[in-house]
């Protein structure tokens, strides 16, 4: 049973048994000074305390959940994990240990078709009424019923609600350790689900104080340890929803799994991390220095570290989000919504983190060379690596560890602290404070940057400052990376989503190639170079020239910005509000506020009115103005930005008003025709829009109008009838597949009749038993109804094998059924053989499991168990 059909299993199994509302599946974080068992109680704690009224009476649920406390192992052991899906079920007062432990054996035996054999139970010491439920009503063995003390004694921590619990484990045989149940054992014998009775209430923990208003039920199943159980491997990093991550790694990095330990540690956390940062960005977390976001950085640079060691071209982490989005879309189709957002935020941050991580973790290894082991980093070096290179203060102490040598916290920690008191109150301690801090400083050592590009492409400049590895330099040679600051400019920052201008800065000594543009803090642009040629330094004159190309189509996308802003807010309703941009050369990307996907009349109509506005050709104007005087006359605010008094307003004809202080086209005809790509979710009611302008709208166009025309060519049709003979196509491709059908169940047809002459005799009873190659599951099903019509009084067993599975099909006549004898009972010992489990249906049992290259043992197993069944009638 694969991962997405074991959590629709578990979310049917008790919808079916209950008027049960469904949680809408949503991250739970997980603090991780908490000791929690069942991350799904966090939200309805309230309830089981009785502050608030539970809104139903019943709940299922699947639900995402992250937990870092770990985070340091996460690679080591089979079974710990950053991010874990948990399933569980609650009662609020209504049903309890009653219904609640015979519905958990019925939905793991039958539902999950496990063989009770492998099932032992714990409850707490003092739980008689759970014991008796399991042994007199369940019927479970005594000696598989095991008494525990506080590992069956479910609390938080904290004060709150609590109460016994049982557990369901699972025996992994003799390989994995010794026999006596999970009280000798939880190697061998492994926790697959936990059932919560909250009866009482603690003031602290394991302190009961008293009995909650009603009792209810708080189960928690940890989806990959199931899978586990169902897919038969060892560790949660060989469930499908893991593996296939995990491979994605192993081919970034021309590595295999298995063959190193160290090698593998890095590939199971890239697995693990990668799953948890897709997660944490499609639900809306960003990456930051404190918060969830600073959990989601340190997830991140782990993985990137990680994929750093082993080596590979390229980002990792979209590769890992991308995989992810395989196996857990099925389960969570928001994630293709979400996709584009979360590759855009991790190719940034990867990119920007694997900039300083070469550099950085080199002055770590030259220090780690000098420590001993057993000694300690200084702190010094620790608030270097934070400060200039962005290494969070866990990786250098997890890089250390490897190396047996511990880091000088209190150090690192009196050094941090120097440094927020330099900090302006604005400003929260970290690498963000003591870049400002520096840009602050070097602020008031030269004064503002004057810009000059919005008239000028070019300007006589001369260097006040360079900055190489963030300190302070008087000269920088050829082949160096340097920031520069001028005194004037014509290079514009990076602001309001515009990107910020690449050129050339040239002296008499030296050219620099300006890659990007940045404002450390607002006034000071600092130019981000390499020295390509010669030296330059401080004091001498230059010549800044910006890419004026580059600029020009920079500026198309900025102003059709503003104009499908406006596009979409005429459309859509005027409470459609930016919530972020991002403008570059030729290509534009627009995020905005809005309750649902666009429909397709309302995208067509957004495109045809912004390509309007663009074609009428209004003038753009720009002006400054009193913040209160530009809110007078409607200018609309980005969403990000602060104002001053004075602020800058675009301004294009008479119906869009903005807040600006990027660069613009003249008038609105120079955006050149605007071309709408897509649109689609990136968060709750956060809407994302994407455009090109200018020359590359054009050779968009151009380039499906040559693919229409080859399309046409290839069809034998006019571009216009494009359309109609590829719907004739489809339509044909339909029919075609209507006669395979009709051909196939003649095939099958043929096939039972086969099968059906190859029956044994038993008495009065029939049975036959075959392999029917790589038949898919629901044909092998249809297969052997046929051939059980065919024979009678008697008993079919059919086996295939697909994509490395086995499947297998035991089907029984009624009469026989009637006299004792089990379809599941006959193809359960069968499914052991290929290391899976099956359903209990008597009539008509289904089985299967990972090893399809057992299939003809399995069927010989289940050839000796049928000719048994029928021998004892």
């Amino acid at each position: 049973m694969d991962s997405n059909q074991l959590r629709s299993t578990f979310v049917r199994f008790f919808e079916e048994r209950s008027h049960t509302v469904r949680p809408s599946a949503s991250l739970i974080p997980v603090d991780p000074t908490l000791l929690l068992t069942n991350a799904g109680m966090v939200p309805f704690k309230p309830y089981f305390l009785g502050e608030e009224p539970a809104p139903y009476p019943r709940a299922v649920s699947s639900q995402k959940c992250v937990r870092t406390v770990d985070i340091d192992i996460i690679g080591t052991t089979a079974r710990h994990a950053s991010f874990f899906e948990m399933l569980g079920n609650f009662s609020f007062g209504d049903y309890f240990k009653k219904d609640a432990i015979p519905w958990s054996y019925d939905l793991v035996t039958e539902a999950f078709g496990i063989d009770p054999e492998f099932l032992w139970f714990t409850v707490h010491e003092t739980d008689d009424e759970a014991a008796q439920i399991w042994l007199d009503e369940v019927g479970v063995q005594p000696h598989r019923l095991q008494r525990r003390g506080r590992d069956n004694f479910w609390q938080m921590g904290v004060a709150g609600p609590c109460g016994p619990s049982s557990e369901i484990f699972y025996d992994r045989g003799l390989a994995y350790g010794p026999d006596g149940g999970p009280v000798v054992d939880e190697e061998r014998f492994v926790e697959i689900w936990n059932l919560v009775f909250m009866q009482n209430i603690q003031d602290q923990p394991y302190h009961v104080v008293g009995e909650l208003p009603a009792k209810s039920i708080d189960t928690g199943m940890g989806l990959e340890r199931m899978a586990t159980v169902l897919q038969g491997v060892d560790t949660i990093f060989d469930v499908d929803t893991m593996r296939h991550v995990l491979d994605t790694a192993a081919r970034f990095a021309s590595v295999t799994y298995g063959e190193d330990p160290m090698v593998d540690v890095s590939l199971r956390v890239l697995a693990d991390h990668g799953r948890a940062l897709t997660f944490l960005i499609g639900d809306g977390v960003v990456p930051s220095n404190d918060g969830r976001g600073y959990v989601l950085r340190r997830i991140l640079r782990r993985a990137v570290r990680h994929a750093w060691r082993l080596g590979g071209e390229g980002l990792i982490t979209p590769q890992l989000v991308q995989a992810t989005v395989d196996v857990m879309a099925p389960g969570y189709p928001e994630l293709l919504d979400q996709q584009g957002f979360v590759t855009d935020v991790v190719t940034r941050e990867e990119a920007r983190f694997r900039q300083t991580l070469q550099s950085g973790h080199t002055l770590l290894e030259s220090e780690l060379e000098t420590v001993p082991a057993g000694g300690l980093l200084s702190g010094a070096t620790t608030f270097k690596l934070h400060d200039t290179f962005g290494f969070p203060v866990e990786l250098t102490k997890e890089i250390a560890a490897e190396q047996g040598v511990e880091i000088d916290e209190s150090a690192f920690e009196a050094a941090m602290e120097e440094q927020r008191s330099r900090a302006r109150a604005a400003w929260k301690g970290g690498e963000s404070a003591a870049t400002a801090d520096a840009y602050r400083a070097l602020l008031d050592d030269i004064g503002p940057t004057e810009f000059l590009g919005y008239t000028d492409e070019a300007s006589r400049s001369r260097i006040l400052s360079l900055l190489r590895e963030g300190e302070q330099t008087d000269r920088a040679e050829e082949g160096q990376e340097v920031e520069v600051f001028l005194d004037r400019t014509p290079f514009y920052a990076e602001a309001g989503g515009q990107v910020g201008d690449t050129g050339l800065i040239e002296t008499e000594t030296g050219r620099l190639v300006v890659r990007d543009t940045q404002a450390g803090v607002p006034g000071l642009n600092g130019h981000r170079a390499t020295v390509g040629r010669g030296f330059v330094q401080v004091g001498q004159d230059a010549e800044a020239r910006i890419d004026s190309p580059r600029r020009e189509g920079i500026r198309k996308s900025h102003t059709g910005t503003h104009v499908l802003h406006w596009a979409l807010r005429d459309v859509l309703g005027q409470h459609v509000q930016q919530a972020g941009s991002l403008v570059e050369n030729g290509r534009l990307r627009f995020d905005f506020s809005h309750f649902g996907g666009l429909q397709q009349d309302e995208f067509a109509e957004v495109e045809r009115i912004a390509n309007e506005r663009v074609i009428d050709n209004a003038g753009v104007r720009a002006f400054e103005t009193s913040k209160e005087e530009a809110q007078t006359l409607g200018a609309l605010a980005f969403f990000g930005d602060k104002y001053g008094e004075v602020v800058r307003v675009v301004e294009i004809g008479n119906y869009s008003k903005e807040l600006c202080g990027g660069t613009h086209t003249p008038s609105a005809g120079q955006v050149g025709p605007l071309v709408v790509l897509g649109e689609s979710s990136i968060g709750s009611n956060l809407r994302r829009i994407e455009a090109l302008s200018g020359d590359h709208a054009y050779e968009y166009l151009a380039g499906l109008r040559r693919r229409l025309s080859e399309t046409g060519r290839l069809l034998r049709v006019q571009p216009d009838e494009v359309p109609g003979r590829v719907e004739a196509l489809v339509e044909r491709a339909k029919a075609l597949e209507e006669q395979l059908a009709s051909i196939s169940q003649k095939a099958r047809a043929e096939e039972a009749a086969v099968i059906a002459e190859s029956m044994e005799m038993v008495g009065e009873s029939r049975f036959a038993v075959a392999g029917a190659g790589e038949m898919p599951p629901d044909q092998l099903r249809t297969l052997a109804l046929q051939v059980r019509d065919r024979i009678g009084r008697g008993v079919v067993v059919l086996g295939s094998t697909n994509a490395g599975k086995g499947a297998l099909i035991g089907a029984v006549s009624i009469d026989l059924v009637a006299e004792g004898v089990s379809a599941a009972d006959i193809i359960l010992p069968a499914a052991r053989i290929l290391g899976g489990g099956g359903s209990r249906d008597p009539e008509l049992a289904q089985a299967g499991g990972p090893h399809g290259d057992r299939l003809g043992e399995a069927l010989d197993v289940a050839r000796e168990a049928a000719g048994r069944a029928l021998a004892e009638v």
